[in-house]
């Protein structure tokens, strides 16, 4: 721990010469006292720093002296590609690799390439999480982060929502992760879950490809040993002509095509029509603009839109208000002529009267 915090010092006094014993104890997160002690332990160590008195002063090193310190480490070099994703370097563990990766990569820089680093670090960011959420890591995030930067396979319990208010049921799989995405603050694993007595040899091209919400794994373990598996741990073959992002967006609209179990018809007005991307699903939208027949003579389209659930459904398109008329199924178009009767009889009445238009008054 402490051999990690000089290499830090040493490589934030080469790359900010100047730096104050209470500066460096910020970015330390130590002890002014823990610096000045530090200083001597590199002083013995060969490190030529000083520290000067005056408005130019603080901690320096000798003139002309550059630290060999700044090799990036595997892991560190990988955070690189991250750097832009605080939030999710963090959920993996990482965010101490990459604050001395992006230390090393500033020692090593001319002046003005690190000021303008610094510029852009300071006027972009990048929040991954969604709205009116908040965000958590999963607990086994960084263990599963592990196995998936070594290739090694695990064996993934994951608790499977139930149906219809049903608890979750628990089920075990064996895993190959081949990588994590981060969604609108949601991660999940991807991998491939190899064929029954398939094992998890080299030269396999069998398997089904699985992805898993992370924070629905409940544990995670090497892979139990089986008949024929001298090191049923060992790292797998990755695919070569796998490609995460590809998959990811693949599975991602097959996804949300398969939740529309159910289909609305609709007549809409023009602005209605325009206001429908707002409320619907993109993943229905471009079908149910291929079903629009031609305006009728008030200018409203019909058109069958693909949806989750009526009640979904219900819930959404009421936003669209006169917008949106619903001609089947019979059962949603119920529901929307009783909430327009409920809302008639509401607005009806005399916000003065505590009794609504339902009170003796109304009745006489």
């Amino acid at each position: 721990m402490r051999a990690a915090r000089l290499i830090r010092m040493a490589l934030l006094v080469q790359s900010s010469p100047g730096l104050t014993a209470a500066a460096l104890a910020r970015e330390l997160e130590v002890s002014e006292r823990t610096v000045i002690r530090d200083a001597q332990a590199l002083q013995e160590a060969g490190v030529p720093i000083r520290s000067e008195r005056g408005r130019s002063g603080g901690y320096h090193l000798a003139p002309g002296h550059r630290t060999r310190l700044t090799t990036l480490h595997p892991t560190e070099a990988e955070t690189l590609y991250l750097s832009g994703l605080p939030s999710a370097l963090r959920d993996l563990g990482l965010s101490d690799a990459a604050d001395t990766a992006r230390l090393k990569l500033s020692a090593t820089m001319l002046p003005s390439l690190r000021a303008a680093a610094e510029s852009s670090a300071h006027r972009f960011h990048l929040d991954a999480p969604a709205w009116f959420r908040e965000p958590s890591a999963p607990e086994l995030l960084p263990e599963l982060a592990r196995a998936v930067w070594s290739d090694r396979p695990v064996e993934l319990t994951y608790a499977r929502p139930g149906r219809d208010d049903a608890p979750p049921r628990r089920v075990t799989r064996l895993l190959e992760p081949y990588g994590l995405v981060l969604k609108a603050g949601v991660w999940y694993v991807v991998g491939r879950v190899p064929d029954e007595g398939d094992g998890f040899g080299a030269g396999r091209s069998g398997g089904a490809w699985r992805t898993y919400r992370v924070d629905r794994v409940t544990a995670l373990a090497a892979p139990s040993r089986t008949a024929g598996d001298d090191d049923p741990g060992a790292p797998f073959v990755r695919d070569p002509s796998f490609d995460l992002a590809a998959h990811w967006q693949a599975h991602s609209a097959g996804f949300a095509r398969a939740l529309l179990r159910a289909t609305v018809t609709l007549r809409l007005s023009e602005r209605g029509l325009r206001r429908l991307p707002a409320v619907a699903d993109p993943a229905g939208i471009c079908e149910a603009l291929g079903s629009a027949g031609a305006p009728d003579p008030a200018g409203r389209v019909t058109l069958d839109l693909p949806v989750e659930s009526e009640d979904v459904a219900f819930a959404t398109l009421a936003e669209l208000g006169a917008e949106a008329e619903v001609l089947a199924p019979e059962g949603l178009r119920a529901r929307f002529r009783e909430r327009a009767r409920a809302l008639g009889d509401l607005y009806a009445a005399d916000p003065a009267d505590p009794e609504g238009p339902e009170g003796p008054e109304a009745q006489r």
